[in-house]
């Protein structure tokens, strides 16, 4: 029960080692990819990218880890790795095997890039498959915490229809949403919330402003966003840039009557300043994909709020969403497997 770093107990021997120069190409995937009956959560379909390469040879990894761990890394040509860190650590030794790290997501924080780099190793992550999935989840959040549909469904079962009139939700037409991250999954919601008829905002000083006006959207500074929006999503990626980009100042800047989605990173809001605006009545309410800390601590405030909709960082988990990002990291495995550069490189080749 619970997932422990891994021990060196893998499959590969010392004669293994290396990949120039041998013909197999040996691929590990992480064990947290299983389902409790130890069948693919993906599926099986995927997994005929790696089946139909004769030079492939791939295995999950024989224990749930937290962390790829340098014997790991001595084992095997490419790693696939969901929730696991990858480490400066996980590739230190000169045995290091591993040339590529492909992520089952498109968050890659987890990997230490840079370090990876260093080591000639590339990493890849999957930004087309989850596009749609992370939308349709933001899109749940949004309608969910505007029609209070946890407080509504508890009103239900615990027979107090009569306490209908004091939980009003509201309508949609007019409001604003402000997107914080503009990328891929960004340009997909504002495609996506356009029958809507919201004022939507853009905050993202990355991405190009006619791309934006074109998807209907008006690019804002943060500050500009905040003060603005009845819903302020954020899909950005995490890094030292965005670390607490949404902290006690931010949220002071927000209507009392606004909501907070994060489907992004947990770090990206600063986890305690949150909680303070939503126990003084600063905000209206969240709706938390993602926390500072996963799974997050039993005693935290968050869990015992009315107004909040937490969901274990899997909001966008479907099948479709998995096959789809399977298909496109496991291809990156193969590419690389065949001497092609994989289609998604967040790190060096």
């Amino acid at each position: 029960s619970g997932f422990v770093r891994c021990g060196g107990q893998v499959n590969g021997g010392a004669d293994e080692r290396r990949w120039i120069g041998r013909m197999t190409f040996k691929i590990g995937l992480t064990r947290d990819l299983l389902d409790p009956n130890g069948v693919p959560s993906f599926g099986e379909s995927p997994l005929a990218v790696l089946n139909e390469v004769p030079d492939i040879e791939w295995e999950y990894l024989t224990e749930n880890c937290t962390e790829i761990t340098p014997d790991i890394a001595a084992a095997y040509d490419g790693l696939y790795v969901n929730s696991p860190q990858v480490t400066a650590d996980s590739v230190a030794r000169e045995d290091c095997r591993v040339k590529i790290v492909a992520r089952h997501g498109v968050g890659y924080d987890s990997v230490d890039v840079a370090a990876l780099a260093k080591k000639g190793i590339t990493v890849t992550n999957t930004p087309y498959a989850i596009r749609r999935p992370v939308a349709v989840a933001a899109i749940t959040m949004i309608t969910a915490l505007a029609g209070k549909l946890l407080i509504k469904d508890r009103l239900t079962r615990n027979n107090a229809w009569n306490e209908r009139t004091a939980h009003m939700g509201i309508g949609l037409k007019g409001r604003t949403l402000c997107i914080i991250g503009g990328g891929g999954i960004g340009q997909e919601l504002l495609r996506m919330v356009a029958a809507f008829e919201f004022n939507l905002l853009v905050v993202d000083p990355y991405q190009d402003a006619t791309v934006m006006r074109s998807l209907g959207a008006k690019p804002v500074s943060l500050d500009d966003g905040l003060q603005q929006a009845d819903f302020v999503v954020l899909c950005c990626l995490l890094n030292n840039e965005t670390h607490h980009l949404i902290n006690g100042d931010a949220l002071a800047k927000m209507k009392p009557n606004a909501y907070l989605i994060n489907m992004a990173r947990g770090p990206v809001v600063d986890e305690s300043a949150l909680i303070e605006a939503l126990q003084n009545n600063r905000i209206a309410g969240a709706g938390l994909d993602v926390f500072e800390q996963e799974p997050t601590a039993m005693d935290n405030a968050l869990l015992t709020m009315d107004q909040v909709i937490l969901t274990p960082h899997s909001l966008c988990w479907t099948d479709h969403c998995f096959e789809d990002i399977a298909t496109e990291g496991l291809g990156c495995l193969a590419d690389f497997a065949n001497g092609k550069t994989p289609g998604s490189v967040v790190g060096a080749i």
